[in-house]
């Protein structure tokens, strides 16, 4: 699917639809449609009662007119409606073409900003995502639209707002996958692929240099399974001296059965996405690549599979992380934490001014936040004001959790 800027005249385009983004109560851009569409259009909504709330959408045949469907999509109250609004707005809209097996379409939207338009072209992006390579005769039956015009928008803001959404979309993909296709080897190759394809650096080290490292908690993790753990270091340096140094860190289980403390089958079923946040770390790797901000970013992944076996990692083992601190394995299904202690180490060795790592750590975090919001735990008031500031705005919301507490500290020190 093309995601293109369209600044010509609407009145004098044919194509199958248009997709009119609208707020609750203003029409008054339905005229960009031309006279006779928009006239047919606006009497329709009023016999339908539609109101532009968010979430509401209406579908109205034209037939014998230059557009001959048009999609009206609700954002609510333009007061409250922010990036995110549209981003969702436009996923719901292509998720309706590509299940209707619509053509070539345009989106109108009711204001002028990069910044929305950017997020348009991620939401087309994001919502003509389905994870369907292993469904036989599914890519004959998803048809959608070859070519998507946003009216008004800028190259840039298409670009940017594309490529966000492409990134996003393959590391979807990488999660999805299941353990015998991604393994700490097999993510290490893709890793690699990446870097190739967009001028990357990218070094891997096999199980041997893992331990010469002394990186021999993420060793222990995966030292039980059949497949052995890598780790995975990507660095984008840009053109002339960087403004700053940030290191990236994702937790790579690309399985967790939770070893010798193994997990119900209910609770294993999904493991194959305990890799999410190295999957997220790749995905802003590529993006970084194209996107070429004046940072150094170091993306670091720790890849193991944890299994039970006979060289498995067990209950009451002291093991030496790389920092020189013993860690007492009181459970083994609690190794994204014992993994994470190695790579987070090897981080501050390269003294970046910030280290942000993102992992499956526990469940508690979902029982305590739900399914749609990440826990947040920061050591830095600014950093975690911009974190806060920035998930607002892309819709990846977050919920800041205490580490300021002596007595949990002193917990943690025992």
């Amino acid at each position: 699917m093309e995601i293109k800027p369209f600044l010509g005249n609407v009145r004098g385009l044919r194509l199958k639809c248009a997709v009119v983004l609208i707020y609750e109560g203003n029409w008054r851009h339905l005229s960009r449609l031309g006279r006779g569409v928009s006239s047919r259009v606006k009497r329709a909504l009023e016999l339908t009662g539609f109101k532009g709330k968010e979430g509401e959408m209406e579908k109205i045949h034209l037939p014998g007119q230059r557009i001959e469907l048009v999609y009206a999509v609700g954002l609510g109250k333009r007061d409250k409606a922010d990036a995110d609004t549209f981003r969702r707005a436009s996923a719901t809209a292509i998720k309706r073409l590509v299940k209707e097996k619509v053509g070539r379409c345009l989106f109108i939207l009711p204001t002028k900003s990069d910044y929305i338009y950017q997020a348009v072209a991620e939401g087309i992006a994001l919502g003509s995502y389905k994870f369907d390579r292993y469904k036989t005769g599914e890519e004959e039956e998803r048809k959608g639209p070859g070519e998507v015009l946003v009216h008004g928008a800028t190259e840039d803001a298409i670009r940017k707002g594309r490529l966000l959404g492409e990134a996003q979309n393959y590391a979807r993909d990488l999660i999805n996958e299941p353990g015998n296709v991604i393994n700490p080897i097999t993510l290490a190759q893709e890793a690699q692929k990446l870097a190739e394809s967009y001028g990357l650096e990218c070094r891997v080290y096999d199980e041997k240099e893992i331990q010469e490292m002394g990186m021999l908690a993420l060793w222990s993790v995966g030292r039980g399974s059949a497949t052995p753990p890598r780790f995975i270091h990507l660095i984008y340096k840009p053109d002339g001296k960087p403004k700053d140094r940030v290191a990236i860190v994702g937790k790579g289980l690309t399985f967790d059965s939770g070893g010798l403390n193994i997990k119900p089958g209910d609770y294993m079923r999904t493991m194959k996405m305990d890799k999410s946040g190295a999957c997220a770390v790749l995905g802003i790797m590529k993006a970084i690549a194209q996107l070429k901000p004046q940072v150094e970013v170091h993306g670091l992944i720790g890849a193991a599979e944890n299994m039970p076996s006979g060289n498995a990692y067990r209950p009451d083992d002291i093991i030496r992380a790389k920092n020189g601190k013993y860690i007492e394995i009181d459970n083994t299904d609690a190794e994204g934490r014992v993994t994470l202690a190695d790579v987070l180490a090897y981080a501050s060795d390269l003294k970046p001014s910030k280290i942000i790592d993102m992992a499956t750590l526990t469940g508690a975090c979902m029982v305590a936040l739900g399914e749609y919001t990440a826990g947040l735990f920061t050591n830095s008031v600014r950093l975690g004001s911009a974190i806060k500031r920035i998930a607002r705005q892309t819709g990846e919301r977050v919920w800041e959790l205490p580490m300021d507490d002596d007595r949990l500290r002193k917990k943690i020190k025992k």
